[in-house]
């Protein structure tokens, strides 16, 4: 078991704490342990749907296409490298 080393605080009502204490009990765990839990499902559950892109099997026959075809750069990007790295 690995030891706390950072705290978070947060400020409820009585009858919030009081709910939050009574389903830690129910489940047998410290309510610290309970809260940090339920934080950090939320937390993966948040980053899962703000980070993961879905697409559809037309949009992923497009995309893996389009990682197969050869690199043709465009007319800005030339111009771009050119004042970069001169000929």
């Amino acid at each position: 078991m690995t030891t706390a080393a950072a705290r978070l605080e947060v400020r409820l009502n009585p009858t919030d704490k009081a709910r939050i204490t009574r389903a830690a009990d129910l489940r047998g765990v410290p309510l610290s342990a309970f809260v940090r839990d339920a934080v950090l499902r939320e937390a993966d559950s948040v980053m899962a749907a703000e980070l993961t892109v879905t697409l559809s099997a037309e949009e992923s026959r497009r995309f893996l296409k389009a990682l197969d075809a050869p690199f043709q750069p465009n007319a800005k990007l030339d111009k771009a490298l050119a004042r970069l790295v001169p000929a």
